[in-house]
């Protein structure tokens, strides 16, 4: 998502973001903002590598709402509309909820075409885990609650399945809270509901998404896909959730 979304610092680094909800809704509002941009022909860079002075203090730095607010006041004198930062996000919106709805219609755009290679989740070899090792070691102790002795014991080969495990448990329950955010089915599929709510009202496009979704339940496609213990929930337990928005 570095074109949509650059939240490394944010996450890795500060740590501003540490629930799945969290992360779900700056996975909505950024790819939103910065879509916005390409939608109007704007560079993103004086956006935010331009900080005014009092950026730190305010409410939502990572935002740069003075900024934000600048590009309202901007579309307003050039066409005399009179939007506001929640309209800036709604225009995004029904572009990138169209798209997706163009990929189902091409038999993409499902949870299926979300997916990230192993590469991405890495390490993927012994060679590579070994080279950082006392890494990955700590975090099988800090991240899934292994016990330093136990995972001294295990082979590496062991050691790289139980984070891979991990890992992709983690980006499925990501992928969950994203979608539910989004308004979309745990397939990944926008409803018709939240097409209607965005203004889209053709008739051969809204029957198009609700076949893709009556398809999918017949399948058994519309269903979280992380698995949580029982301390932990999905995004909701209303299995259509997304019939009511």
């Amino acid at each position: 998502q570095h074109d949509e979304a650059w939240l490394i610092f944010m996450d890795m680094v500060n740590n501003a973001i540490p629930t799945f909800q969290m992360k779900a809704e700056a996975l909505h509002y950024f790819p939103m903002w910065r879509t916005w941009f390409g939608l109007n022909g704007l560079c993103k860079l004086p956006w935010n590598d331009v900080e005014p002075a009092d950026n730190a203090q305010t409410p939502e730095p990572s935002k740069v709402p003075g900024h934000v607010q600048n590009y309202v006041e901007y579309q307003n004198a050039m066409t005399g509309w009179n939007v506001t930062k929640e309209d800036l996000i709604l225009q995004s919106e029904r572009c990138y909820n169209w798209q997706r709805a163009m990929n189902v219609w091409m038999g993409r755009g499902q949870r299926k075409d979300d997916w990230i290679p192993f590469r991405a989740m890495g390490p993927v070899t012994e060679m590579e885990y070994l080279s950082r090792k006392d890494r990955y070691d700590k975090a099988l102790v800090e991240k899934q609650g292994l016990a330093q002795k136990d995972v001294d014991k295990i082979t590496t080969q062991e050691k790289l399945k139980i984070l891979y495990e991990f890992r992709w448990n983690q980006y499925e329950k990501l992928t969950d809270a994203v979608y539910y955010r989004r308004g979309w089915t745990p397939n990944g599929v926008p409803s018709p509901q939240k097409m209607k709510q965005l203004g889209f009202t053709d008739k051969k496009m809204l029957k198009m998404l609700q076949d893709k979704i009556t398809a999918d339940e017949k399948n058994g496609l519309n269903v979280w896909g992380g698995v949580y213990s029982k301390d932990e929930h999905p995004p909701s337990s209303d299995k259509h959730y997304w019939e009511k928005w």
